[in-house]
C-alpha cells in the first residue's frame, strides 16, 4: 500500500543561537523528568494514538502521547458522527482513498477483535433533481475505483426499498459504510499503548518546543518531556505546533463549526440507514444529512459555519487571537473571495431553524421543525494555502527527526489504523532510537 508519506516535503530545524538556549534555560529545567522518550507525540485524538499504538507494536515502547485536555479524543475525534466512511467520496488514488479504504477495514478487524459495538449499515447518497445526476455518477465511478463492492445505482422507486420515507429521483446505495462510537475506540487504543508500555499523559499543553544537541524539549511551562523524535498530531493547533518546531507548514488551519440536531425519539423510524445528499465537488465538506449513531438516536447535520475560535462549539464563541490569525491570512481573504455566498447561507442555516429544516427536507419531507431538538456540535480543522485552496487531501511534512500531520480531516478516524501505521513505518525506517526492540 501506499505511504500516507509518500509525497512529503522535507525541511531542517535548525540548531539554537544563544538567546534560545537563555530562553530553554528559564523553562525550570530542575523540574524536568530525566526519561527521554524516543518518540513524543503530541495529540492525543485518533491519529495520535494510532501512531502511538503502530509504534508500540512494532517494538518502539518508548513513546509517549502528550494531550492538551484532561481526556482524550476532547476535540475532532470525540465530536465527529462515528460514521465508518467506505471511501467513496475519494480521488482514486489519493492518501485519502489508499488509506481509507485499508483503515475501514482494520477499523472493522478492530471493532471485532476487541468487542466494541459497531454495525455495518450501510448508507443512501440521494440525488434530489437532474442538476446532481452527474455529480452522482462521478461518485459511483470513483467508489467502484476505490474498490467498494457494495454499490448500487438506484431509481426513484428503489430509494424507499431502502427508505421508505426519502424523497429523490435516483441515488446510490454504499453497503460497506458502518458506524461505531470512535471515543471507545480511541480508549482501547489508549489501553495497548500503556500495556505496551507507552505513556500517556493528559493536561500538558506543548507551548514551547527546543532543540538541545540530539533531544528536543516540549514544555507546558509547568513540566517539560525530553524526546529524540516528535510527531505532530495537533489537530486544530496543527500549524501552529509546526511553527513552534521551526517548520513553515505552507498552510494554516481554519476552523468550521458543524453543528446537529437530534431527532426526537419518537421519529426514529424515519430513518432507517444514513443518508445523505449529492455533495457540492466544490467543497470538502458533505451537506447535512441522516445519522444513526451507535448507542441509539438520529443525529441531523452537519452545517460548516466559520468559527471564531478554534474550539468554538457555541455560536457566540470568539478568541481574538484565533480570529486575527486568519483574518491576516492571504489565503482566507481568497477563499472568501470564491465562497462568501455559501458561507453567507452556512451562517443563515446556523441561526435559522427554519433554514436547516427546509435543507433536511429535502431528504426526508416528512421532516418538521418540531422533530428536532438541538444536538452537539464539533469543530473541524481545515486547512487552507495562501492561494484560498481548501487542502482536501491529508497533508503530511517531514522534517528532520520530526512528522507533522497538517491535514487530517474525515475520514482521518476511519482510516487512522492505516495512518498510524504508515507513520509508525516512516518513524521506524527515518528517526533516531536509543534501542529497537
Amino acid at each position: 500500500m501506499k505511504s500516507i508519506l509518500t509525497s512529503v516535503t522535507k525541511v531542517r530545524l535548525t540548531t539554537p543561537d544563544a538567546s534560545d538556549i537563555f530562553d530553554f534555560i528559564k523553562l525550570k529545567v530542575y523540574g524536568m523528568n530525566d526519561r527521554i522518550y524516543d518518540v513524543a507525540i503530541i495529540g492525543g485524538g485518533i491519529v495520535g494514538l494510532a501512531t502511538a499504538m503502530a509504534l508500540v507494536n512494532s517494538g518502539v515502547t518508548s513513546v509517549a502521547v502528550l494531550e492538551a485536555e484532561d481526556t482524550l479524543a476532547a476535540h475532532q475525534t470525540g465530536n465527529n458522527s462515528g460514521v465508518i466512511h467506505s471511501g467513496l467520496y475519494y480521488k482514486p488514488g489519493s492518501l485519502k482513498a489508499l488509506n481509507c479504504a485499508a483503515g475501514r477495514e482494520a477499523m472493522y478487524r478492530f471493532c471485532l477483535e476487541n468487542g466494541i459495538a459497531h454495525q455495518v449499515c450501510g448508507k443512501l447518497v440521494v440525488a434530489t433533481n437532474p442538476a446532481e445526476l452527474p455529480a452522482l455518477a462521478e461518485l459511483e465511478k470513483k467508489g467502484a475505483a476505490n474498490g467498494l463492492k457494495g454499490l448500487r445505482r438506484l431509481g426513484a422507486a428503489e430509494l424507499r426499498e431502502y427508505e421508505p420515507h426519502v424523497a429523490g429521483i435516483a441515488g446510490l446505495w454504499v453497503a460497506e459504510t458502518g458506524i461505531v462510537d470512535y471515543r471507545q475506540v480511541c480508549e482501547k487504543y489508549a489501553e495497548i499503548i500503556t500495556a505496551g508500555g507507552g505513556a500517556i499523559q493528559l493536561n500538558f499543553r506543548v507551548i514551547l518546543v527546543k532543540k538541545i544537541g540530539r533531544e528536543m524539549i516540549l514544555s507546558s511551562g509547568s513540566s517539560d518531556v525530553r524526546c529524540r523524535n516528535l510527531v505532530n498530531c495537533a489537530g486544530l493547533h496543527s500549524d501552529r505546533v509546526a511553527r513552534m518546531c521551526g517548520v513553515d507548514p505552507g498552510l494554516q488551519i481554519i476552523p468550521f463549526r458543524g453543528e446537529y440536531y437530534k431527532l426526537v425519539p419518537e421519529k426514529y423510524g424515519l430513518v432507517k440507514h444514513l443518508i445523505y445528499p449529492v455533495p457540492d465537488p466544490r467543497f470538502p465538506f458533505l451537506g447535512v444529512h441522516f445519522t444513526r449513531l451507535i448507542a441509539g438516536g438520529v443525529e441531523a447535520g452537519p452545517n460548516a459555519v466559520l468559527a471564531f475560535k478554534r474550539h468554538g462549539y457555541r455560536k457566540f464563541s470568539f478568541s481574538l487571537p484565533d480570529t486575527a490569525q486568519f483574518v491576516f491570512y492571504r489565503g482566507f481573504w481568497a477563499m472568501a473571495a470564491k465562497f462568501w455566498k455559501m458561507g453567507l447561507t452556512e451562517f443563515y442555516r446556523s441561526f435559522s431553524k427554519p433554514a436547516f429544516v427546509r435543507a433536511l427536507q429535502r431528504l426526508i419531507p416528512e421532516i418538521q421543525a418540531g422533530d428536532l431538538q438541538p444536538g452537539g456540535a464539533g469543530v473541524r480543522a481545515q486547512a487552507l494555502d495562501p492561494s484560498g485552496f481548501l487542502v482536501d487531501d491529508f497533508r503530511i511534512k517531514e522534517a528532520e527527526r520530526m512528522v507533522h500531520v497538517l491535514n487530517a480531516p474525515s475520514p482521518a478516524a476511519t482510516a487512522s489504523i492505516s495512518i498510524g501505521r504508515s507513520i509508525a513505518g516512516s518513524a521506524v525506517k527515518n528517526f533516531t532510537f536509543s534501542r529497537r526492540s
